[in-house]
């Protein structure tokens, strides 16, 4: 039965900036700031989606303000396929040269309506979307990203932060490198690995830093920490040609895709056998809708699941499918507000494991005190 979309709402997510930024080795990640789009249907029925954005938010503000929410009203929320497949065509339409709608602006927007529709398919159906999408298991692994790069951090401070995790019982940590010497990088990271022990889980988080020579050298430094995973370790020019070669040249297992704008990116990397983990978001392109193609993609492919970003959207498709590995945190309420404050019911994390809610849809509820702190309405 077809569940009209009656009300769009959307809000942008953003808190100050930070006095002490957190960088990795390129760029200055903010730490709130994305789009929430609300959705109410014919029947009564409210969902939600977030779409992440790590540059200026404005040209998907500039987009919604253009009567946007005329193309999602009257559609069928229950046909996620159909509303995205929508929205995602009109990168590729006269419409969008005429309003001056960026690309990559629209991908933002149809990831969080999707999102926000299969939050609505999961509630009507009275299923959390885990179950929904396959029901593979009700608890997923999750690791911390830390050690991130800030004005006046040395390796005193590095060593408390991991200490502090490993007090609140984080089994796998995800350190950044390439903003520094290889040297240096490789103290920071043997400091991290000191401090977790032989026994926790160790990766490693290039964000496209090192040239092709760099990233062996380096990934052969690396290869004694013993770890999961080196994502993103080569530059964007020539990345999938490059993570090819220098698989050749380490055991370390490769991990990407948080980069690529949309989901044929991905699926490029898989075919050409670039990557052994992929860190699709489907905050930032695709939504659940391609999500759960990238996730049978990957079960396919013998490649494992790990998405980039919130944990808590990203939960119920890692549960769902075999190929489903773990998912990314951010616990320190300094670097990522939004996880801390933004659900009334966040799910459980602890020892290294997120359980699932089994509230229908994606399982969370808006916290009204979260929306008067962060959010600002698009009109």
């Amino acid at each position: 039965m077809a569940s009209t979309i009656t009300s769009v709402e959307f809000h942008v997510l953003q808190t100050a900036a930070e006095k002490r930024p957190h960088w990795v080795s390129l760029f200055k990640v903010p730490n709130a700031n994305e789009l929430l789009v609300r959705l109410r249907t014919s029947d009564g029925v409210e969902g939600f989606g977030l779409a992440t954005s790590y540059t200026d938010i404005s040209p998907i503000t500039r987009v919604l303000k253009a009567d946007f929410a005329e193309e999602i009203i009257g559609m069928d929320a229950h046909a996620p396929e159909r509303l995205y497949e929508k929205l995602f065509g009109l990168t590729a339409t006269r419409l969008a040269a005429e309003n001056g709608w960026a690309r990559e602006a629209l991908i933002r927007i149809s990831s969080a309506v999707d999102l926000a529709c299969w939050d609505i398919v999961g509630k009507s159906a009275d299923m959390p979307l885990y179950r929904l999408f396959g029901g593979y298991r009700n608890q997923v692994p999750c690791y911390v990203t830390c050690a991130y790069y800030r004005d006046g951090k040395d390796n005193v401070e590095l060593r408390d932060e991991i200490e502090m995790l490993v007090g609140q019982g984080h089994q796998g940590f995800k350190g950044k490198v390439g903003g520094l010497s290889l040297a240096e990088d490789m103290a920071r990271m043997e400091i991290v690995r000191d401090v977790i022990g032989p026994d926790r889980d160790l990766m490693i988080d290039v964000n496209r830093a090192w040239d092709l020579k760099t990233a062996i050298e380096g990934a052969r430094a690396l290869e004694n920490l013993n770890p999961v995973w080196l994502e993103e370790p080569v530059r964007w020019t020539d990345d999938r040609r490059e993570l090819k070669l220098l698989a050749q040249k380490t055991t370390i297992p490769l991990s990407g895709g948080e980069s690529e704008l949309t989901s044929y990116g991905c699926r490029a990397m898989l075919e050409e056998q670039a990557i052994q983990i992929l860190q699709f978001d489907c905050t930032m392109f695709g939504g659940f809708t391609e999500g759960r193609k990238l996730a049978a993609l990957c079960e396919l492919n013998h490649v494992d699941v790990a998405p980039h970003h919130d944990c808590f959207i990203h939960a119920p498709l890692v549960a769902a499918s075999p190929a489903g590995r773990i998912v990314e945190s951010f616990t320190d309420p300094e670097r990522d507000p939004l996880q801390a404050e933004l659900f009334e019911n966040p799910p459980k994390i602890a020892d290294g494991w997120l359980t699932l809610n089994e509230a229908p849809g994606i399982g969370l509820t808006l916290s009204a005190e979260a929306l008067k702190k962060f959010a600002t309405p698009v009109t």
